[in-house]
Formats: structure tokens, sequence, C-alpha cells
């Protein structure tokens, strides 16, 4: 095959291993592109593609990262992942490790550092032979045995698994949905845990929560105050797999993307709703939403309505 063909045939592995080290869609592809323009001007084919392209697009994201940790912390707000949809790379036999770590859960556990974030992706959800990893990331195998083990032990006390199946996920989202729609704040009440956190993201770019909001049923009524106005002002919302977790997409009258909300479902109940209003982070899915325009509208429709 040309070097067209073969970097075409990885592209949705590098993408996927360059979003999971960056949290970013925008910043994945760019370092996918970067990657082939090394590989491009390559003199000469690598003995294995697949470890030559893997090793290049996980550096070049780890250099990323970095830089991008320094920026985060001038961020207004929470920072979320821009968010995926759909993961290009399939791999039957790693489905769960591959759905696992694309969550929000897993991708905002920041006290990995950026090694110990390649080594743990690269060993544990891609199943790449340490060999690979060390090559990847330029350390000793010995070193990346030592970095894995760290990861893991950040990963274990630092995020769930998600033990619920697919479908009864769905079926608790769709109950969720249902509920939301009709500002229903003792239904939505009974499906939340106790503890249960609503947080935004907006960047200091579109109107978000001032804090977090904690508990079932300061969350519930939120949710079931506000909903119901944005839909009386045409805002529409369609469920979607958001990075492998059930969520929505909400659009305004003329079809824009307004924000994204995703769920983090544990044990029978949703633990924690996240939504992503800012607009930096949503272009990927299409036009975007004025968001402050919608606020003003609600606004409105509740003065008027009083």
């Amino acid at each position: 095959m040309s070097k067209v063909e073969d970097f075409e045939e990885l592209r949705p592995l590098l993408f996927s291993i360059a979003y999971r080290i960056l949290g970013s869609v925008s910043e994945a592809e760019d370092a996918v592109q970067e990657t082939w323009l090394r590989f491009d001007g390559s003199a000469t084919r690598p003995t294995s593609t697949r470890a030559f392209l893997s090793a290049a697009v996980t550096r070049i994201s780890i250099d990323v990262l970095r830089s991008a940790r320094a920026r985060r912390e001038e961020y207004v707000g929470p920072w979320f992942p821009e968010p995926l949809l759909s993961d290009p790379y399939q791999d039957p036999a790693r489905s769960v490790e591959l759905a696992d770590s694309v969550s929000m859960a897993a991708l905002l556990l920041e006290r990995l550092s950026p090694l110990e974030r390649a080594v743990f992706l690269l060993r544990e959800v891609f199943g790449f032979g340490f060999d690979e990893v060390a090559a990847a990331v330029g350390r000793s195998e010995a070193a990346c045995r030592q970095l894995l083990v760290r990861a893991r032990r950040h990963m274990e006390a630092g995020r769930p698994r998600f033990t619920a199946d697919g479908q009864e996920r769905q079926e608790l989202a769709t109950r969720f949905f249902d509920a939301l729609k009709d500002g229903d704040v003792g239904g939505l009440q009974q499906l939340l845990a106790a503890n249960v956190e609503l947080v935004g993201d907006g960047g200091g770019k579109a109107p978000q929560l001032a804090k977090a909001v904690m508990g079932a049923e300061n969350v519930a009524r939120l949710l079931g105050t506000v909903f119901p106005w944005l839909l009386r002002i045409d805002v529409t919302f369609e469920q979607h797999e958001v990075n492998g977790q059930p969520g929505a997409i909400f659009r305004d009258r003329d079809g824009k993307v307004l924000h994204i909300l995703a769920l983090e479902v544990l044990d029978g109940q949703i633990r924690s709703i996240r939504t992503v209003l800012n607009p930096d982070k949503l272009g990927h899915l299409g036009p975007v939403a004025d968001a402050w325009a919608i606020d003003r509208e609600v606004k409105l429709a509740r003065r008027q309505r009083n």
C-alpha cells in the first residue's frame, strides 16, 4: 500500500490515542495531521507503520498536553473535554476498555502525569506491548512498568468503572429525559444519587452555573425549572451517546447546537451531570447557537409568564 493508504487505515487508531491523551477533538485532529507530516516526510518506510505512527502521535500529544495544562489553569470555571459522540476506532476484543477510557470521568483524571496517561492508554486500553510503549514514550520498559503501576493506582482510586450494561444505562437515561421534558421534579429526584453533582463548562463564553449544584433535591429542582422554559422557546434535544455514556444534544429553534449534556451512571442512579456550553468546544458538531441569546429569551419568557 502507499503511504497515504497506510496512514488512512490507521487514522482512527491515531485519533483515538490522541483524543484520550488530550481530551480535545480539535487538538487530537491537529496531532494526527502533524503525525502525517512526519510520516510523509520520512525518507524510509518504518518496519512497522503502526508502531511508528502510534509512537509519533503519542509524543506529539504528550507535548501538547504539557502546554495545555498550563492554559487550563487560567480557564474560566470547570474544564471539561470536548464532547465525543462516536469513537472512530473499534476493537471488539477491547470494547470495555475503549468505552471506559473515553468517559468524561476518565478524561478528567488530572492526577496522572502526561507520561502516566500515555503509558496507561497504550498498554491497558489499546493493548500495546511494553516494547512498543517504551518506544512510544521514550522510556525503558522497566520505567514504563513503574509508570503503569502508578497510573493504575490513580485510575482505580480516582474514578468508578461503569458496571451497568448499555441497555440499563439507556433505559435510565430515557426515563431521565422524559422527566426532564415534563418538568417532573419528583421523577427526576428518584433517578439521581443522593450526592449527585451538576456542573457546567461555559469557559466564560456562555451562561453557566456560578458553582456546582449538589444533592438530588437541589439538582432535580433546578432541572425541573429550567428545562421546561427552554422547551417553551423551541429548544429541542435528542438523546445521544456522549463519551461512551448516555447524554443528549440540545439545539435552538434553527437546529444549531446549544449545549451537550452527559450523564454518569453508577449503581442504577445518575451520579453526575455535566453540560458543555463553551462554543469553542462544540464547533466540531455543527453550527453553534448563541447561548447568551437563549439565556435572554428564557429570562424574558419567565417575566412574561409571571
